[in-house]
């Protein structure tokens, strides 16, 4: 009963912020269209969020039986974005994408993939973006190496930065910035020293003692994060959070789901400040 509550209760927040707010949310999906996937479960674990970037998603059919079970389980209607080609190594490639609500989220334009041209990453950063009433921004989706070292971990981290300036530069009138993903990293991690050190004031907006992976018997480690820039992105609310969709069944979430849990950040949308 504990769980439920306490499940609820997030909902709750996350619905009390009013029609002048949304929440932005990321997901690693654990190789979605893979396996026999609980969409049902996943979709109840989004669906009061507005806008959720996701990674791992392996094809098309994965996110549209996304969108299909989150027009059921939602009263609001949802679309998608993927990106036009899967990154990674060998054989083995990942897409990114993002789900959202029709009526209250507008895609702009794809962004693309950062241009990795010193091969600094094992799936080159995506982004996209997109307004939410008045406030426009990019959404940059990661999905770092795992690796068998964590200094590989750490190589990609530390050129973070390289991918928060490439996209600020990209579009002059545009300057809100948001990245998030699954790192593989804690948000505290010195790898991040570079990031967290930028003239524009960037942060990590979830408490890096969340824990954002799930273990066999309780959550694991702390590896999803959302970074932005306080200087630009003043609507920020200062709300961040994670979503429980395990109803402390970790081994089935695990395998019917993902290892990961959803994580997400509120914003004000009355006012564009770029």
């Amino acid at each position: 009963m504990k769980r439920i509550i306490g499940f609820l209760f997030i909902f709750i927040g996350i619905l009390s912020y009013g029609m002048e707010s949304a929440n932005i949310g990321v997901y690693n999906t654990l190789r979605l269209e893979r396996g026999k996937k609980n969409y049902e479960l996943m979709a109840k674990g989004i669906k009061n969020l507005d806008l959720v970037g996701l990674v791992e998603v392996m094809n098309r059919n994965g996110i549209e039986n996304l969108v299909d079970s989150l027009n059921k389980v939602s009263k609001e209607k949802w679309t998608y974005h993927l990106s036009p080609y899967g990154v990674g190594t060998g054989k083995y490639k990942e897409y990114y994408g993002y789900v959202y609500k029709k009526n209250k989220v507008k895609l702009i334009k794809p962004e693309g993939f950062f241009p990795d041209k010193n091969d600094w990453f094992i799936r080159e950063p995506y982004g996209a973006t997109f307004k939410i009433d008045n406030f426009d921004f990019t959404l940059i989706l990661c999905h770092s190496i795992f690796g068998k070292k964590q200094s590989q971990r750490r190589a990609e981290a530390f050129k973070i930065d390289d991918v928060y300036d490439y996209f600020q530069n990209k579009d002059k009138n545009e300057q809100d910035i948001i990245i998030g993903g699954d790192f593989n990293l804690s948000g505290r991690d010195e790898a991040f020293e570079q990031l967290l050190n930028h003239k524009d004031n960037i942060i990590y907006t979830l408490d890096p003692s969340i824990k954002t992976t799930i273990g066999t018997k309780g959550f694991a480690s702390s590896y999803d994060n959302i970074f932005l820039s306080l200087k630009y992105t003043g609507e920020f609310t200062g709300k961040a959070g994670a979503i429980d969709i395990t109803r402390g069944k970790y081994k089935e979430t695990r395998k019917e789901v993902s290892d990961h849990i959803p994580i997400f950040i509120n914003v004000l949308t009355g006012e564009d400040d770029d």
